[in-house]
């Protein structure tokens, strides 16, 4: 049986990724969008800082945030200037560094569905004379659902599986910043084994469980005669 610790750190674990996938729609989105339809000099460079996270080691994202997010980073004066104080070791800097870490998780897919659309469908609706944000809402998005599904479901799967960042930025405190994969680490590292893998065995099935329902809701491709 998980112990109370465990439950306790698998429901902040679903309520950190809950929250990092809705930010992360409502940032990612436009980002994404601005990403498939611009042809300026900055898409490169743009789509470069978005994906970095993809390549950089967790430690040095996290240390980084943690030097912004700190008392004398820029972040953190203006938190604390704000009235609410620095954001590390808090529930909340787990949340802004989740959103850094899972970024390219939401904004790629949105991405290479938005380019799957092409420029027909915009160019019809312009035609019959809808504003871009009425096209945006009642073109786009339907025709892009199956990306922004799969974006969720990766955003919510990678915040989950976070352990290097959230270490950094949140450390191991019980009820506030103890994600289920610290949990996991604090149990090897006392030599409780049996807890470990059960811990590990839940998460195990969680992420093959989100994987294969996201590979079952892909369109089929047409076959050919």
């Amino acid at each position: 049986m998980l112990t109370d610790s465990d439950l306790q750190a698998i429901w902040l674990t679903i309520r950190l990724a809950g929250i990092t996938t809705m930010i992360l729609l409502l940032i990612g989105t436009p980002i994404a969008w601005r990403l498939a339809r611009s042809r300026s000099w900055w898409k490169g460079p743009l789509g470069a800082v978005v994906a970095l996270p993809l390549v950089l080691p967790p430690s040095v994202l996290g240390f980084y945030l943690l030097l912004a997010m700190g008392p004398f980073g820029p972040v953190g004066q203006l938190t604390t200037a704000l009235g609410i104080g620095t954001l590390p070791f808090t529930f909340w800097g787990l949340v802004v560094a989740s959103s850094f870490y899972s970024l390219p998780f939401m904004v790629q897919p949105l991405q290479n569905a938005f380019e799957s659309i092409g420029d027909r469908p915009l160019e019809v609706a312009a035609t019959l004379r809808a504003s871009p944000v009425d096209t945006f809402f009642s073109v786009v998005l339907p025709l892009a659902k199956p990306g922004f599904i799969t974006a969720g479901v990766l955003t919510f799967a990678h915040t989950v599986g976070e352990f290097g960042v959230v270490l950094m930025i949140g450390g191991n405190i019980p009820g506030v910043t103890r994600v289920a994969s610290v949990q996991i680490y604090d149990h090897v590292e006392a030599m409780e084994y049996a807890d470990a893998h059960r811990l590990a065995a839940v998460m195990l099935i969680f992420s093959f469980t989100v994987l294969l329902a996201m590979y079952l809701r892909r369109p089929k491709p047409a076959r050919g005669d």
